[in-house]
């Protein structure tokens, strides 16, 4: 079977904790702190709902040396003979580094004479220029090096070794933007929920669960995450404390299948997590729960100790109710908050007590728990990801 590589996002421990999810750590190899490796043919990688990954990749071959002068000749010496298996038309070649050691200049350098072998072959040419070591998604899909004739080489480098992998697939930016940006209801008040974090969170949750599967968020928002569910195949079901946000949600969804030609069957009510009976019964929750109040600067001490009280004991309750409502097994992903303070990070107390609670948190062998948080740098109000099972 061919190996498949990802290059992970902006926060790797997500993606890797995702890709666990989906594929099982037996076949998953973490190749530093950038890529890993996956036992699964990229044919069959449903990349189009993993939101930690940006580029998809099938390995071609690998070296024992990262050093860049000898990849560059290895590359100008074989890669013609590579090229007579794609289609007549000019040839567009892009070419990224992970890892490696080099500049640009000595890249950019490297892949004009790289253009010269291959144009001595017989081929035409046009390289495409780098700013920096690695080409982003946008150089990649503007350039079209995923066209039948283009070509988009990675080097990753993997301790002494060196893995040469084509970029197969790329996260597509415009259409992330679009379910983002376009969307009828936003609300910046209750936060904005990138689409990339929600298929995070629901993979997390369900991993690769069959279509059909009712996916619960309890505090669903404008319902960015029931949007991503429903796009994946699953049936989305949104209950709010706030009947707006109901609204909002609904027409949302109403907006995303009439984009995607789909009918999700999505369910909704309004009525408060911590109470509110859910029916039918879902088969697993995902969801960004309440986060508390927004911060612009970090809180003075006494401020921020009665925020996390309140927002421990919603959460407390909340986790109450649903074990009330659910059978041992039952999986859960929520995205909850933690503040950034100079001490480091601070956590809700529940989830020291989450036994008590009736919950296992599950742990990842390639992903560190207290490394499951999005943020942006300048954020105080961070998500953290918490994975859990009832008991």
């Amino acid at each position: 079977m061919q190996s498949s590589l990802f290059i992970l996002g902006r926060q790797p421990a997500l993606g890797l904790a995702e890709l666990e999810s989906l594929f099982g750590a037996d076949n998953i190899t973490p190749v530093g702190d950038i890529a890993a490796l996956v036992s699964a043919d990229p044919d069959t990688v449903p990349f189009d709902r993993l939101g930690g990954s940006i580029k998809l990749a099938a390995v071609l071959t690998s070296r024992n040396t990262t050093n860049w002068n000898d990849l560059a000749e290895y590359i100008e010496k074989t890669l013609p003979q590579k090229l007579n298996d794609l289609p007549e038309g000019k040839i567009k070649l892009g070419v990224s580094l992970y890892g490696i050691r080099t500049n640009i200049q000595q890249l950019n350098k490297s892949t004009l004479q790289i253009k010269k072998a291959l144009k001595a072959s017989g081929r035409s040419v046009r390289v495409v220029p780098n700013n920096e070591l690695a080409l982003n998604s946008a150089q990649v899909i503007h350039n079209q090096l995923l066209s039948p004739v283009g070509l988009e080489l990675l080097f990753i480098a993997n301790g002494a070794q060196t893995i040469i992998a084509q970029t197969v697939r790329e996260q597509d930016i415009e259409a992330y933007a679009a379910r983002d940006q376009k969307r009828p209801k936003r609300d910046a008040r209750v936060g904005m929920l990138p689409p990339k974090l929600a298929q995070i969170i629901i993979n997390l949750a369900v991993g690769l669960a069959a279509p059909g599967t009712i996916l619960l968020d309890p505090f669903c928002g404008t319902g960015v995450i029931l949007q991503e569910a429903g796009l994946m195949g699953y049936v989305p079901y949104g209950s709010d404390l706030e009947s707006r946000m109901v609204d909002y949600t609904k027409e949302n969804i109403e907006w995303i299948e009439k984009v995607s030609g789909q009918n999700f069957g999505a369910r909704f009510e309004t009525g408060d997590a911590t109470e509110l009976k859910w029916e039918p019964k879902p088969s697993a929750i995902a969801g960004e729960t309440y986060l508390g109040r927004p911060f612009s600067s970090l809180p003075d001490r006494e401020t921020l100790s009665g925020v996390m009280q309140d927002v421990n004991l919603i959460h407390k309750r909340f986790l109450q109710n649903v074990a009330r409502q659910t059978q041992p097994g039952f999986n859960l992903c929520i995205a909850i908050p933690a503040w950034k303070t100079p001490e480091g990070f601070k956590h809700l107390k529940l989830l020291d007590s989450l036994e008590e609670l009736g919950y296992t948190r599950r742990s990842f062998v390639y992903a560190n728990t207290e490394d499951l948080l999005y943020y942006r740098e300048g954020q105080i109000v961070a998500r953290e990801l918490v994975v859990l099972i009832r008991k």
